[in-house]
């Protein structure tokens, strides 16, 4: 894929979790799921390096963000973040780098496959297919504790 091409698309691909959008548009990904351009999406990278320069992780929860899997992050300056380590998943995200990332579906409802295409600029389809399995959890960071959100 040409890196023009990169900037200004939205890929459908499976997640390491559940089928989804991703994008380094975030308005173009906001207007394509009918949903609140205000809404802050989660950023999905490979890389913890870049993770870590999104917020301040509290030294006591360092351990807890650097080896959690299908978990994602909220920071106090109110970015998002989740860290994709393995799978095929991680092979994109490590050649194309960080992404804005949505479920594939509009905004409330549930996966169509047929839909999440349409919206799609580009499908990344691997031997798995496309399917909804359970989201990865979210987890707030505070100063001391650690708030599980879902």
């Amino acid at each position: 894929v040409q890196d023009w091409k990169i900037e200004k698309s939205i890929f459908l691909v499976q997640t390491d979790t559940t089928a989804g959008f991703l994008s380094k548009d975030r308005e173009l990904l906001a207007k394509r799921k009918k949903r609140n351009p205000r809404k802050k999406f989660l950023q999905v990278t490979s890389s913890l390096k870049y993770a870590k320069s999104m917020g301040r992780v509290p030294k006591e929860q360092r351990r807890y963000f650097r080896y959690s899997k299908k978990r994602s992050f909220i920071f106090r300056n109110g970015l998002s973040v989740r860290v994709v380590k393995e799978g095929e998943h991680f092979h994109f995200l490590n050649r194309y780098g960080a992404f804005f990332s949505s479920s594939a579906n509009l905004s409330g409802e549930k996966f169509q496959r047929d839909l999440a295409i349409r919206l799609a600029d580009i499908v990344v389809e691997d031997n798995r297919g496309f399917f909804e399995a359970s989201p990865s959890q979210i987890v707030k960071l505070g100063k001391k504790r650690i708030k599980r959100l879902r």
